[in-house]
């Protein structure tokens, strides 16, 4: 991640990055609209190794993640807005900008 970014632009990379290479993969590799802090963690440690990004970059995007609504955090465990349950379904690339689309459309 850059650091010259503006803060909102940083704040967006971080929900981007965190939402492609650790959230929507651990949805598709569980089967399942959630996932526990643990598997979280797991799956948040080998995205850092292989991008050698910080935890704290990841921490930033997961919570923005909620903050937009596209996660739920109900105590260890994670679940993403039921509108994406039918991307889950049909094992469909469901990318950051589909996704804040579906959940924006009231």
């Amino acid at each position: 991640m850059l650091s010259e970014k503006g803060k909102y632009a940083s704040a967006t990379e971080n929900r981007r990055f965190v939402w492609k290479e650790v959230v929507w993969p651990l949805i598709l590799e569980n089967n399942d609209v959630s996932f526990t802090l643990k598997q979280y963690q797991r799956k948040r440690d080998q995205v850092c190794q292989t991008f050698n990004v910080s935890v704290t970059t990841l921490s930033r995007g997961l919570a923005s993640l909620i903050q937009k609504e596209l996660l739920l955090k109900e105590n260890e465990n994670y679940s993403i807005h039921y509108r994406l349950i039918a991307y889950m379904r049909l094992k469909a690339d469901c990318n950051y900008g589909i996704a804040i689309h579906e959940t924006k459309i009231k």
